[in-house]
């Protein structure tokens, strides 16, 4: 474990032993701040706390939400083609979940539901429910989650956090390469007896940075003019590469 790791974990155990103080729920993020650069081959961050009672810990780490459209393709005229789509509003572009007992063991279906502890609990809003039956409803909403999952975006099981001592926890979430940018939830929720007692939300930032975020800002502000670079770039680039080529 790193010195500030360590640190850190000392303090949260001496403040175990000030009771008049004790909150029942603490815990923080190794970092708050995801930076990701050109060379960014994805993160992983360290999830610790403590608690003041002993209990079950469930941890969700969710991405901004953002509209997703999921594409059906068919084969037409022996071409196949995009025939049929959805769009899912409000929809975390990024999830993960972590327990320190399987979820079903923590609480009932009627809580899990509730709270949106799992893949496949998540409340999508699809934009236009009116045309689709349910049967098809569910097909739509298992391609989205399975694209995400595919991705790396989504988990495929439920991680798992490290209780010391019925009071200090602690788990890690992995960022994929392709994670999207924005600001992240961490969300920590303590159960006794099935049922939230506490929880907290730790804000954590994915953010582009260096000549990465440059060029990032450069192709959204002024798509035009990034444009035009990138054709004249190209055709600088073939012009180049002829030249180092051509036959004397």
């Amino acid at each position: 474990m790193k010195p500030r790791r360590m640190i850190l974990f000392v303090l949260l155990l001496a403040g175990l032993t000030l009771p008049a103080r004790a909150l029942p729920l603490v815990a923080d993020l190794s970092s708050h701040l995801v930076a990701i650069t050109t060379g960014f081959t994805g993160s992983e961050v360290l999830l610790f706390g403590a608690i003041e009672q002993p209990g079950d810990i469930v941890v969700v780490v969710r991405g901004p939400e953002s509209e997703q459209r999921v594409m059906r393709k068919s084969r037409v005229a022996g071409i196949w083609m995009n025939t049929a789509s959805v769009v899912y509003e409000e929809v975390p572009r990024f999830y993960a979940v972590a327990s320190n007992r399987p979820l079903g063991d923590i609480a009932d279906e009627a809580v899990l539901q509730n709270q949106e502890f799992g893949v496949n609990r998540l409340r999508f809003t699809l934009e236009d429910s009116s045309s689709l039956a349910p049967e098809d409803a569910g097909k739509w909403r298992r391609a989205l989650i399975r694209r995400k999952q595919d991705a790396g975006l989504y988990s495929r099981s439920t991680g798992r956090v490290a209780v010391l001592s019925e009071r200090l926890f602690r788990t890690s979430v992995y960022l994929p390469t392709n994670v999207p940018t924005g600001i992240y939830t961490a969300e920590i929720y303590l159960l006794q007896d099935g049922q939230v007692v506490n929880a907290q939300t730790t804000p954590l930032a994915v953010s582009k940075v260096g000549i990465e975020a440059d060029l990032y800002a450069f192709a959204y502000d002024r798509p035009a003019l990034y444009g035009l670079v990138a054709v004249l770039t190209a055709l600088m680039a073939g012009w180049f590469a002829h030249l180092a080529f051509r036959r004397p």
